[in-house]
């Protein structure tokens, strides 16, 4: 039965309905999902806005590596980085001078246009500089001994201290790095300019006979110039200059001077150990040596312990107490035959 508030027949197809007009009707079309998503900038916007940050970074990058390289002041030999030796080297003031093959220097990274000297002070005094330089060795030559520890030093060890005082005290020298050594020392190839022209401090050193080349079978440090050292050490001794002018009898290397020294000492030593090694009781009976060399062990015992016993009898001594010194001096004699 049809719907009687329908159509007349059900068959009949509906009529199309008009889409609707939103502009008609004052709506705003519909907007999709990517429409509400914000669009990229293009690639060149994105290359201006990103650019000063990318060079900003680099930058920064960039001075602090420069930084740690050239113009980072070094206040010891400890503060060195190992992968400065034999790549780089250090400017700096000498503020000391040791003796003849050695010296401390005050690192000045970048010099004059850095500041130091006009802008930047150097400190002076000791007071001021403890602590903040470096010590350095020059490479591949050895000076004479000066004394140390009350230990005589050799001939002309202050002729070679005063030669390098006079040359580079107080001025600026380069310091090429080789290596540390066992003292902390950095072992460095060294230049200065005098006046216009940069000279070898070690080389002047063995041209003027107050050196020799360095002895040793190992672990010489010689900055390329082995050949040369070794030409000006000669042309030295055949003109008989500094410590070349002593006889050959006389004659006495700063390598065979230290080993000679340092074998005493060492001697020495080995006879405070086994010392330090023997009893209390022996200790202090015998002292540090094991005996003076005027008295032999008995008769130092005798002094140490059997002359109280014998005293402290004499203070005892009567007929009552006869048997007890008799006890007494018996002791002794027998400690005496059991410690030697």
């Amino acid at each position: 039965m049809p719907w009687p508030f329908g159509p007349s027949s059900s068959s009949e197809a509906p009529l199309p309905q008009k889409p609707r007009d939103n502009k008609a009707e004052g709506r705003e079309p519909a907007k999709s999902w990517n429409s509400l998503l914000p669009k990229p900038d293009p690639p060149l916007q994105a290359a201006k806005e990103w650019a000063p940050v990318f060079l900003t970074a680099v930058g920064s990058l960039a001075a602090f590596m420069f930084y740690q390289s050239y113009l980072r002041r070094f206040a010891g030999a400890a503060s060195i980085q190992e992968n400065f030796f034999r790549k780089r080297s250090l400017l700096g003031r000498v503020t000391s001078v040791g003796d003849g093959d050695g010296f401390h220097l005050y690192h000045t990274p970048g010099g004059k246009l850095a500041g130091w000297g006009w802008l930047r002070k150097i400190p002076e005094g000791r007071s001021n500089l403890k602590g903040e330089t470096i010590s350095i060795r020059l490479a591949g030559i050895d000076a004479p001994e000066g004394p140390h520890f009350g230990r005589p030093g050799q001939p002309f060890a202050a002729e070679a201290q005063a030669h390098l005082s006079k040359y580079i005290l107080h001025r600026r020298v380069r310091a090429h790095l080789h290596k540390r050594d066992q003292y902390n020392r950095i072992v460095a190839t060294v230049s200065t300019r005098q006046p216009f022209f940069k000279k070898d401090v070690g080389l002047e050193m063995l041209k003027q006979g107050l050196a020799t080349t360095y002895e040793a079978k190992s672990g010489v440090e010689w900055g390329g110039k082995e050949s040369i050292y070794k030409a000006a050490e000669a042309k030295a001794k055949a003109k008989k200059l500094g410590l070349w002018s002593m006889k050959a009898s006389e004659f006495e290397s700063p390598r065979d001077f230290k080993n000679r020294t340092q074998g005493n000492e060492k001697d020495k030593g080995d006879i405070e150990e086994s010392a330090a090694q023997k009893p209390w009781w022996r200790r202090w009976l015998t002292g540090t040596k094991r005996y003076p060399a005027d008295l032999s062990f008995k008769e130092t015992i005798r002094q140490k312990l059997l002359l109280p016993i014998e005293m402290f009898c004499m203070m005892i001594n009567d007929d009552q107490d006869q048997s007890l010194v008799d006890g007494l001096f018996s002791t002794g004699q027998g400690l005496i035959c059991w410690l030697s």
